[in-house]
């Protein structure tokens, strides 16, 4: 069975989904199934089965979070220090070509989340970073060519 890094707050994350659904999702479905069975001939019954299907999704839900959780390294990013870019890390880049900014969390792969600077460990850009310090450059392969990156600042925060 593989590990699969995740921040404590990835990790809280996916524990408030698992309440969430066992909780709310799972009893409103089940009602749901309840009430629609009611209606009688189950075999025309719309409702029913957008009600089974839901549930059905909703079990599926939450046995891929229990995998995830059940595999889960947990790493707490506020206990980890050093020079070297490794999983947790906060990295500010600099664009070789354009002088563009940008600083990304590198995190498990469900935590990812671009649009808020947190990107997997598994992406091209992260997988270039891990091991490199303040200076180095990186060099990643993007559908739009090569580009390259000055690592400026390594934290742990």
């Amino acid at each position: 069975m593989e590990k699969v890094p995740m921040t404590v707050g990835g990790y809280q994350a996916l524990d408030e989904d698992l309440k969430r659904l066992k909780t709310i999702e799972r009893p409103a479905v089940i009602a749901a199934i309840a009430e629609a069975r009611a209606h009688g001939d189950l075999s025309e019954n719309a409702e029913y089965h957008a009600a089974k299907e839901r549930q059905g999704w909703i079990e599926g839900q939450i046995a891929e979070i229990e995998d995830r959780m059940a595999r889960a390294q947990v790493i707490d990013v506020s206990k980890l220090s050093g020079d070297q870019v490794k999983f947790g890390a906060t990295v500010s880049v600099v664009d070789e070509d354009t002088e563009e900014q940008a600083r990304y969390q590198i995190v498990g792969e469900h935590e990812a989340d671009v649009k808020s600077g947190r990107i997997s460990i598994s992406s091209p850009i992260a997988r270039a970073m891990i091991g490199k310090e303040t200076g180095d450059v990186v060099e990643v392969n993007t559908p739009g060519g090569v580009k390259a990156y000055e690592i400026a600042k390594v934290e742990w925060v």
